[in-house]
């Protein structure tokens, strides 16, 4: 196949991923949950500091984009 024309899917295909990505964060605080401070998130405040890893947060993102990516693997075949 052309290569301009698969550069081409790519870069609607990222653009699109980006715009919804985009939404997300305009659309955040309206949510019913918040990205970032879900039930499960790791997070420890000390006398003299804090410590705040987003367990949950991290796992939620990766299945949304791997399901994400398997639709588009299944349309570009």
């Amino acid at each position: 196949m052309d290569p301009f024309r698969e550069i081409g899917r790519l870069l609607l295909v990222l653009g699109v991923v980006l715009v919804g990505a985009g939404l997300l964060l305009m659309l955040g605080a309206k949510l019913p949950f918040r990205l970032g401070r879900l039930p499960g998130d790791i997070a420890y405040q000390g006398r003299h500091g804090g410590f705040y890893f987003p367990i949950v947060t991290c796992i939620v993102l990766s299945l949304a984009l791997t399901l994400i990516l398997w639709i588009v693997n299944l349309f570009r075949r």
